[in-house]
């Protein structure tokens, strides 16, 4: 068993000084049960809690640690910058290079604006769409995380294509009246939606590769009919790439797709573990924000000086030894490997993976029919790895894959957390809810990936 006694003494005194003794419920282990782990460093692939227990990481920060933990250069970077001043309120020349590394990577962005989170950003971004367009209604599909932005926070209704209904107290049905939810990867659902209200639509916001219902990918037929849709009725198309910037491919998941959105939102790796948000798109579009247009948006610690020198090392460090191809396929094999103990355990899973993401998905015991199994495999063409599935009666995985938030819900959570809990005690840090994503990072080997595989082939066999 782990000795965890001083995480729980800290966890205890944070219950009276912080609501849920936490400052974001996703650290709060309420998906696993038990109480969160309080760390207390990290260096390259591992953290480190405050009982001395090192945990290989594959949550990374929920993403941003692409590097690692406390990369060299990146430290470096701060250090050299919090020694001149932390905050200005005023322009850096960091900006201006961070800016131009951006619009240098992603295709799609033009003018760019830093913020300080990535809910700042997708609200900025929709504030902006309604002021180009003039119009009020936006949609969102079921199962995308935007931020906890008030029009975003949003439950789905019986139909296919609803008005929204609050998802959260203090988020009035006002707020959310001109939010129309639609289910992910649904084309029909789609053309229906502008069918009916197409040129009333200000916004289409969507996560091309989804995080927080587990790693879920848009197809390509969803994608491509949404930007005709969009174009066809001008209505702006806004990727959130909050997550899968860097993550799906250097220049991002538009670029992988081949698709020019209107508006990009970032944030997580261009902050280098710093707090940071940014949107961007067609110079048409940004020359709208204030002070350029009328569009308000503003922020005292927008464009901070240490979150700038952060973001540059990072993507100095990215652009310079270009690890993308590396460590897609690391992620692809840590997958593979989780998916062939799971099929020799007889435990029905699926991995859902594209570039450094992916989810581990326990499916409920009606999927896992003896001869619906499936197994993956991986080819490698030009710095992109592609995983095939075959429908196989010798075990495995079950061949439907995790496609929306309707069937990743039916998802097994308790045998999720089982996992949890059972990888935690060998050693390896996953995420603490089944609709999360995990990620790979450049300093995982592949020595530590086999190590992982070989721990969670013995926990497959206690579930």
């Amino acid at each position: 068993m782990l000795n965890l006694e001083n995480s729980h003494i800290i966890f205890n005194e944070a219950r009276n000084l912080m609501p849920g003794g936490v400052n974001s419920p996703a650290r709060a282990f309420g998906a696993v049960g038990g109480e969160p782990i309080v760390f207390d460093r990290g260096e390259g692939a591992y953290l480190y809690d405050v009982d001395g227990n090192r945990y290989l990481d594959y949550v990374q920060s929920w993403g941003p640690m692409i590097l690692g933990h406390a990369h060299p250069q990146v430290i470096a970077a701060i250090q050299a910058t919090a020694v001149k001043g932390t905050s200005f309120g005023a322009p850096t020349l960091l900006e201006n290079i961070l800016a131009k590394m951006i619009i240098d990577t992603i295709p799609s962005i033009k003018k760019i604006r830093f913020v300080n989170s990535g809910t700042e950003a997708t609200m900025s971004a929709i504030r902006l769409a309604r002021g180009f367009t003039g119009r009020k209604k936006i949609i969102k599909f079921i199962g995308n995380y935007h931020g906890h932005v008030d029009s975003l926070l949003v439950a789905a209704g019986s139909s296919a294509a609803t008005l929204g209904v609050p998802n959260s107290p203090g988020v009035t049905e006002g707020v959310v009246q001109d939010t129309i939810l639609l289910p992910y990867n649904n084309v029909d659902a789609l053309k229906d939606a502008f069918h009916n209200a197409g040129r009333e639509v200000a916004a289409a916001i969507v996560e091309p590769v989804a995080g927080n219902m587990g790693c879920v990918a848009a197809s390509s037929n969803f994608l491509y009919e949404l930007r005709h849709l969009t174009q066809a009725n001008g209505t702006i198309l806004i990727f959130d790439e909050v997550m899968s910037g860097w993550r799906v491919g250097k220049s991002g998941a538009g670029a992988r797709f081949s698709l020019l959105p209107d508006i990009t939102t970032l944030g997580k790796v261009i902050g280098g573990g710093l707090p940071v948000g940014a949107y961007g798109g067609r110079a048409d579009i940004m020359d709208n924000v204030l002070p350029a247009g009328k569009i308000f948006q503003a922020g005292t610690l927008s464009g901070n000086p240490l979150a700038m020198a952060a973001g540059i090392a990072t993507l100095k460090v990215l652009k310079e030894t270009d690890p993308f191809a590396v460590i897609e396929r690391k992620a692809a094999m840590l997958a593979e490997g989780l998916e062939d103990a799971a099929r020799d355990a007889k435990i029905p899973v699926v991995v859902e993976q594209i570039g450094s993401m992916m989810t581990l998905f326990f499916l409920t015991d009606y999927d896992s029919q003896p001869n619906n199994y499936r197994v993956s495999g991986t080819t490698f063409n030009g710095g992109i790895v592609e995983r095939s599935t075959a429908t196989s009666s010798t075990g495995g995985c079950f061949s439907s894959k995790i496609i929306d938030w309707e069937s990743a819900s039916k998802c097994n959570i308790e045998r999720y957390a089982k996992f949890f809990w059972n990888m935690l005690e060998r050693g390896f840090y996953f995420p603490c809810s089944q609709f999360e994503t995990f990620f790979m990072s450049v300093p995982i080997t592949e020595k530590e990936i086999n190590q992982t595989i070989d721990a969670a082939a013995e926990v497959f066999k206690l579930l």
